[in-house]
């Protein structure tokens, strides 16, 4: 007669994966929640980074709304903007851009996914030396000289200080590097695709593309695109170096300042910690009702 061995509890025979998971939890732990946890605690406080903070309880985020003038004229309504149009935008343009390189061969379609996502892994530096060259404010700058040889303009424009222009460059740029991981993911969703589900398709009366990517393309690669979604939110709300690379910090009139480089206003050249965090507290709520609603329309229903 053999003697069963007695089983041990799942928690016990799961202890090695485990251990597997406490290195990512650590480093979770230590850069993302700690900092997060930290900086909604300072939001409750006047903090100046060489005195101990103070508490202050909601106050911050009441002058945030009523006395900050600058957030609720300039801040808020760039930010809605340059999300809208580089965010979702940027995220039709990454899908529409994927579709059309799917359907290449193999070589043609390596070569021009490679050059789309260049921009995205271009430094802060050199993005700012090349759209600097373009828009430098005298005739030696590529687009004032384009201009003024088609007789466009009469004279230079100084881009990069002229409130009007600044935003709309911000965003020229942001679309230009925002062909980034997610446009990678809707890619390899695309080209993951199974065949036999366009043929059933065409079997039930799909006829065209255009029906195949609604019916087909799409649904079947749901999950590529929350992903793609939620990398282009984060990184729509979150890319405040094109600002403060082209026109500094504040940016002349406010034209192109956004959430982050109000945070880095207050919290890193004004030493206002906790106003900065409070900032910060904001932002990340409105990424996490994007986020929400991107899982709400890509996320799977079961």
């Amino acid at each position: 007669m053999f003697k069963k061995k007695k089983v041990g509890s799942r928690s016990h025979s799961n202890k090695y994966g485990y251990l597997f998971v406490l290195p990512y939890a650590i480093l979770f732990t230590i850069f993302i929640l700690a900092p997060v946890v930290i900086a909604a605690a300072l939001s409750f406080t006047n903090f100046n980074t060489i005195q101990a903070p103070g508490f202050v309880g909601l106050l911050n985020y009441i002058n945030l709304i009523t006395s900050d003038d600058t957030f609720m004229k300039f801040v808020l309504p760039n930010t809605v903007k340059y999300a809208l149009i580089v965010g979702v935008g940027g995220y039709i343009l990454s899908f529409l851009l994927a579709w059309a390189l799917a359907n290449m061969t193999k070589l043609p379609r390596t070569i021009f996914a490679l050059v789309l996502y260049s921009p995205s892994m271009t430094s802060g530096v050199a993005m700012t030396v090349l759209w600097k060259i373009m828009f430098t404010g005298d005739q030696t700058g590529y687009i004032n000289s384009w201009l003024m040889n088609l007789g466009i303009i009469n004279e230079p424009v100084i881009w990069l200080v002229n409130a009007d222009y600044l935003l709309p460059i911000i965003i020229i740029i942001g679309l230009w590097a925002s062909m980034g991981v997610g446009f990678l993911s809707i890619l390899a969703g695309l080209l993951n695709v199974d065949e036999e589900l366009y043929e059933a398709a065409a079997i039930d009366g799909v006829r065209n593309r255009f029906q195949e990517m609604i019916y087909v393309t799409i649904p079947s690669m749901k999950p590529q695109m929350l992903f793609a979604a939620v990398m282009q939110i984060v990184n729509s709300f979150q890319n405040g170096t094109i600002a403060t690379m082209l026109a500094g910090n504040p940016t002349p009139g406010y034209a192109g300042q956004l959430i982050v480089n109000h945070i880095e206003d207050y919290g890193f050249i004004r030493y206002e910690m906790g106003y900065a965090a409070a900032i910060s507290v904001v932002l990340l709520l409105i990424v996490q009702i994007f986020s929400v609603v991107s899982t709400k329309l890509f996320g799977e229903k079961d």
